[in-house]
């Protein structure tokens, strides 16, 4: 037996490959005889394509096809319904497909043998448009009179309502102490992946349609295309190469649909790689949320009523709002016992880029506004902040919003005690603002804010997970093939995949192969998304390691065994209270935040970050803190840097020159990392997913520590030092 896999920093399968540039990633992708595509977007946000000629674009040199709305078997596709296009245009099978409700909506793909023509002829197709009335601020869009975008989804524009109802929050509210209100507003985010969407499709040697690009859960993928392309999913197959980056942005189709449908008519290999500006044009976003909120509390310090209204803008289609802002309801009551709860989630239809899945799904909107309803409170009451949230923190059988109560163990306590401790957090009722000795309009402040997300999908989904595990040798173990469909987005999941299955096993890791990421040789892994992964994919390859080892040990060579993880059941919210059992285990977070603020320039600095996180089982603690620092230098990017600018539904940031992510002159001087450790009865070895947590407090602690330094709240981010300056009244 080989010494403990589990809980050992093992290192990465994958890093030697990816750094030193053997990996390949989508845009890295050649075959022989391959052509080249190019998307013509439609670059407006609202109009009806009445005509599309192509003929000049089909006489262009190189080019070998060009596909419209007409070519596509059927017209439609999308993650949740089918609300969007593959192609808009006249002459496709459905009905509205030929209006377009956003700039990156796709009108006609070329296909050339070289890049540079394909280009070329898409700047000769010719297309009539009859612009329509545009929609770019959801709450216009919620109006009874306002347009509809799709007038085959019903009558509003509304395309989600989600709706919390506990106790009595207005006889709460009579017998509160304090109340504060507050509105809120978070901004959109770019995902910024490095490798852009790209991809390669091409016939197999089995006469499936492949399509080689990057994505976050193979086999949804595959129903996707299949669906559009009017096939069975067996005769269609997605492998996944190296990902460039995930962060729930390719949970959503980009290319993948009209690379498969050029590839199944020309019978030939099919290539295309986005430019930076297709991308940040062409697909979704982090939701933008307009928020409201009324919270009352006991001149004790005990939460008595939380009143809430969240407004997030779904953009052109539906791609996953329902699920994000489902999500968000959950979490805006933060993750303390509020015994009356109202709250009031929409998601409207625009004519923005969709809103999409991002690192958080929701909580971090949220979590904003809660947070900052807790300082503010904390503030009104005189009471120390960390103190506060502990008086009120959730605990073992208090029942969340939906009346329900969060699977055992809850652990904010933990990590809301850890984080204080490794800050040095000192209580205390005043103002805190140091002032810089050498310059005077440096102040520097401190906050604290805390979240939970969900492990798993939610709402009645049965979360489930494939795995299958070969152990092959004579008297000993030689080697041992694992096979799991899972994204290895970068979060380092293939490598505990293997330090998994060695555990059980007792084996050397080097003994363990992956063989990964092909919906035609594996079964259904689920999403590498909602930090279920770690979770799913260890409870699946746990169970068919000890499948296996089971033959192996009664001299069955090689020994084979597939297993699928079932987890524990879930239910929907209850339409009319959101009365239910939404999620089958959270994971807890806690962080506290040191800031510097120039009063003069408006120019905040994050001087240190601690992130107490509750991962239940670090399967490879290194890996853990590497999660955290990525989510922090992601959010703090969020909270202070990237601002995505439209106007009339058209994008002014569509570039990194416009559109600043951070950089490392950018990120937090210090970012302490605390594994806090409650086993998860159901996890695998007691893990609880991870990889949002660290994201979701940054904003609120910043927040806080920004006000601490200069005693201003402010209610919107990026805390640009525009809108630092503002708060401060220095600027108009």
């Amino acid at each position: 037996m080989s010494e403990n896999s589990v809980g050992k920093s093992y290192p990465r399968v994958d890093a030697r490959g990816k750094v030193t540039g053997q990996t390949l990633y989508s845009g890295d992708l050649v075959m022989k005889g391959m052509l080249h595509m190019k998307i013509l977007m439609a670059e407006r946000p609202h109009a009806r394509v009445k005509d599309i000629r192509v003929e000049k674009a089909l006489a262009s040199p190189g080019v070998v096809a060009v596909y419209t709305a007409k070519d596509v078997p059927l017209n439609e596709y999308g993650l949740q319904i089918p609300d969007q296009p593959v192609l808009c245009g006249p002459g496709a099978s459905k009905p509205h497909t030929d209006i377009v409700r956003f700039v990156g909506d796709q009108v006609a793909v070329v296909v050339a043998n070289f890049e540079v023509e394909a280009e070329a002829a898409m700047k000769l197709i010719e297309v009539d448009y009859e612009d329509l009335p545009l929609l770019s601020d959801p709450i216009t869009a919620m109006r009874p009179d306002a347009p509809l975008l799709h007038p085959d989804r019903g009558a509003t524009n509304v395309c989600v309502h989600y709706k919390i109802r506990k106790g009595n929050v207005d006889a709460a509210f009579a017998n509160a102490d304090v109340i504060v209100e507050g509105e809120y507003h978070t901004p959109v985010q770019e995902h910024a992946y490095l490798q852009p969407e790209a991809g390669l499709a091409y016939i197999d040697e089995q006469g499936l349609v492949t399509v080689e690009a990057a994505g976050q859960w193979t086999h949804a993928d595959r129903e996707t295309i299949a669906h559009a392309l009017g096939l069975p999913d067996e005769m269609v197959r997605v492998v996944y190469p190296a990902i460039g980056g995930a962060f729930g942005g390719r949970e959503d189709m980009s290319v993948q649909i009209v690379l498969a449908l050029a590839a199944w008519k020309l019978q030939r290999p099919v290539k295309i790689v986005w430019s930076r500006r297709e991308s940040i044009i062409g697909h979704g976003k982090r939701h933008e949320v307009f928020l409201k909120a009324k919270w009352g509390a006991t001149s004790e310090g005990k939460l008595v009523a939380a009143e809430s209204e969240l407004v997030g803008d779904g953009g052109a289609y539906m791609y996953t709002s329902n699920k994000v802002l489902g999500n968000a309801a959950i979490t805006s009551t933060g993750p303390y016992f509020i015994p009356n709860v109202k709250v009031d989630v929409y998601g409207v239809y625009t004519n923005n880029l969709p809103g999409a899945a991002f690192r958080g799904f929701g909580a971090p909107q949220a979590l904003f506004m809660a947070e900052s309803q807790m300082n503010k409170l904390a503030e009104q009451l005189g009471m120390d902040a960390v103190e506060f949230r502990l008086l009120n923190a959730l605990r073992d059988g208090d029942t969340l919003g939906v009346g329900t109560p969060a699977p055992n163990p809850v652990s904010i306590v933990e990590c809301i005690e850890a984080a204080r401790d490794k800050f040095g957090w000192k209580k205390r009722n005043t103002q805190h603002a140091t002032r810089n000795k050498q310059r005077a309009s440096i102040v520097r402040g401190r906050g604290f804010a805390a979240g939970f997300k969900n492990v798993g999908f939610s709402f009645g989904y049965q979360e489930n997970c494939w795995a299958k595990v070969e152990i092959h040798g004579n008297g000993a173990m030689d080697r041992v093939i694992v096979h799991h469909a899972g994204a290895e987005v970068g979060q380092g999941t293939h490598t505990v995949m293997i330090q998994m299955a060695a555990q059980v096993l007792g084996i050397p890791e080097s003994k363990v192969e992956l063989r990964t990421s092909d919906s035609a040789t594996q079964g259904n892994p689920g999403s590498a998304s909602a930090s279920r992964l770690t979770f799913m994919a260890g409870n699946s390859i746990k169970g068919a390691a000890e499948a296996a080892l089971a033959k192996w040990n009664v001299e069955e060579r090689p020994a084979i065994a597939e297993f699928k993880y079932l987890a524990p059941r879930t239910t929907p919210f209850d339409k009319e209270t959101g009365y239910s059992m939404p999620n089958f285990q959270y994971a807890y977070v806690a962080q506290a935040a040191e800031v510097e603020v120039d009063t003069e320039t408006g120019h905040v600095r994050v001087i240190r970050l601690v992130s107490a996180d509750d991962v239940g089982k670090a399967i490879n603690p290194d890996l853990v803190v590497g999660q955290i620092e990525g989510a922090v230098v992601q959010a703090h990017g969020y909270a202070l840097l990237e601002e995505y600018k439209m106007k009339d539904g058209k994008v002014l940031t569509d570039q990194f020159s416009t559109y600043l992510i951070p950089t490392i002159w950018d990120i937090p001087e210090k970012v302490e990392s605390v594994l806090v450790e409650v086993p998860d009865p159901n996890g695998p070895w007691g893990a609880r997913g991870m990889g949002e947590l660290p994201y979701l407090p940054v904003a609120p602690a910043i927040a806080a520590a920004i006000h601490d330094a200069t005693g201003v709240w402010i209610s919107e981010f990026p805390f640009t030092p525009e809108r630092v300056l503002r708060a401060l009244g220095k600027i108009e």
